[in-house]
């Protein structure tokens, strides 16, 4: 994680839980800092999309990344944080419960171009509770086409056991760590045998699996902060690009270039959404600026 981040929330006026409506959205644009949305919960449930950079989600003992062309669910209720990347430009979908099934659990869901236009759409609607027949008509179709969306599990597992979470924070702020098991049962004085026992039974993963996922997830969000291969291979310590591209490949079926060429199609779309629908006094200067 960066070292200097900024602690931001939602404005007041801007209270999903207030507002009487089957879903609501909206954008909030972040300045040249990382931002981080401490712990909370929302009695709606909550799907978070990254529109420029990166955002991660703790959530459910577990850390969860929003990809491109990807939106990560929390269901209503769930205490979870978030943390943005610098100048992230984000979107929030919050939908009433009830209304339709969508996962009882957090998750990562592949969203079509057609649903986040439609998200992007509705962020343009007004903050409020006046009538807007369109507007819900718009968002009751949209929940139902999320229960389509195919459910992805980018995410990494990390629990409440204090010795998986010293490992966590360890290498999260130090991804590039290349220590062995062995290294870590020693720092951790346990011996290697219970280590690897205790993280296949806290995380359903092995070591060297729970380490490589923790990998990807750091290489998801900085990639699409902006910053190159080379540096992200470096970064989490690989010998050569060759071999952070291949490990990536395996991990998500396309190399980083391919995985993440959809990227800036989708962010130039967003901008030309947000331009057609945005002026002086519209509803979209209801997006938070921090």
């Amino acid at each position: 994680m960066p070292d200097m981040d900024r602690y931001v929330s939602l404005p007041d006026y801007a209270d999903p839980d207030a507002i009487d409506r089957p879903a609501v959205a909206l954008r909030m644009h972040l300045d040249e800092h990382a931002a981080e949305i401490p712990v909370h919960r929302h009695r709606k449930g909550q799907l978070v999309l990254a529109l420029h950079g990166a955002v991660t989600c703790q959530v459910a003992g577990a850390y969860w990344i929003v990809p491109p062309q990807c939106g990560v669910w929390i269901p209503g209720d769930m205490s979870h944080s978030n943390h943005a990347t610098p100048n992230a430009q984000l979107c929030y979908l919050f939908a009433e419960p009830g209304i339709v099934d969508l996962p009882k659990d957090c998750c990562t869901l592949s969203i079509s171009p057609m649903v986040r236009e439609m998200i992007l759409h509705l962020a343009g609607a007004p903050l409020d509770n006046e009538q807007d027949d369109h507007a819900d008509r718009l968002a009751r179709v949209l929940l139902h086409e999320l229960t389509l969306m195919p459910v992805e599990r980018l995410y990494l597992p990390v629990t409440d056991h204090p010795r998986i979470r010293q490992m966590a924070d360890a290498l999260n702020a130090n991804p590039g760590d290349r220590s062995t098991i062995a290294q870590w049962a020693k720092r951790l004085a346990m011996s290697e045998r219970s280590l690897a026992r205790l993280v296949v039974s806290e995380t359903g993963l092995t070591f060297g699996r729970w380490r490589q996922q923790l990998q990807l997830l750091v290489a998801v969000r900085e990639l699409a902060g902006g910053a190159s291969v080379q540096r992200v291979s470096d970064e989490l310590g690989y010998e050569s690009v060759t071999a952070f591209i291949t490990m990536f490949k395996k991990a998500l079926g396309h190399s980083p270039g391919r995985y993440f060429a959809a990227l800036s199609r989708t962010q130039s779309e967003a901008v030309l959404v947000s331009g057609a629908s945005t002026d002086a006094d519209g509803p979209a200067d209801t997006a938070a600026h921090v």
